[in-house]
């Protein structure tokens, strides 16, 4: 978290990851929902959800700060990087009126959000880039979501990789579906054709390579969050 957002989200971020380490210290990490750890998770949900404000965007970074070409960190799961499928579109279901398919025009047609802020990665780095993109938000719009839809699924071509959010978080003006970095299409090694990114979470977070969204009633956790990363994991 860059400390530009003010003292109170940074001591809140440190406070969770004292606490976060202390649990895993003193628990079965194989099991990463049950016993003390369980316990010390939703904790820390319940916590970051009430102090999370919708409202608050991350700051913009200047043009001087942009990651040098090569240099913003490239991840995937696959043994190597993910290429689209032919015909390639998004899934969009859940609780939805309208559930549908999108091409990758289709959401190029839809209003365009621009930003360039810090990415956050839970292994201490961070990077700067330009995304562009649609809201989900709009997206939310466009497809009827149900206000009972309180988490977003969000599952990509990569090995299956997947994560949920919390509404609040996936609603935010700042969570896109990011068809272009830099001024230019996504490109394959950043999660090509499109990807989910954000001002609000970790990097773990931001799914690439997506292939569906889905608008539901509960969280359904998300490949490191089975594993015993924090599910939440707002910056």
């Amino acid at each position: 978290m860059s400390d530009r957002r003010g003292g109170r989200l940074l001591t809140r971020r440190s406070w969770l990851l004292g606490t976060a380490a202390a649990a895993v210290s003193a628990c079965d990490s194989s099991r990463p929902r049950q016993g003390f750890l369980g316990v010390m998770e939703r904790f820390n949900q319940r916590v970051q959800a009430g102090l999370f404000d919708p409202e608050q965007l991350a700051p913009e970074e200047p043009v001087a700060a942009l990651s040098r070409p090569g240099a913003f960190p490239q991840y995937f799961i696959s043994d190597r990087v993910p290429l689209a499928p032919a015909g390639w579109a998004l899934k969009v279901g859940g609780l939805v009126a309208r559930p549908g398919v999108l091409s990758l025009e289709d959401l190029r047609l839809m209003p365009r959000t621009n930003y360039r802020i810090r990415h956050h990665c839970v292994e201490g780095w961070s990077a700067v880039a330009s995304w562009h993109g649609v809201r989900v938000s709009e997206l939310a719009q466009l497809v009827g979501a149900d206000p009972q839809a309180r988490f977003v699924e969000f599952r990509s071509f990569d090995s299956n990789y997947f994560s949920s959010w919390d509404g609040p978080s996936a609603l935010h003006p700042q969570t896109i579906l990011a068809y272009g970095m830099n001024g230019e299409p996504l490109p394959p090694e950043h999660g090509a054709p499109l990807r989910l990114y954000s001002g609000v979470k970790l990097g773990y977070k931001m799914v690439k390579y997506l292939t569906e969204v889905n608008f539901l009633p509960e969280p359904t956790g998300g490949y490191w969050e089975d594993r015993g990363y924090e599910w939440f994991a707002g910056v």
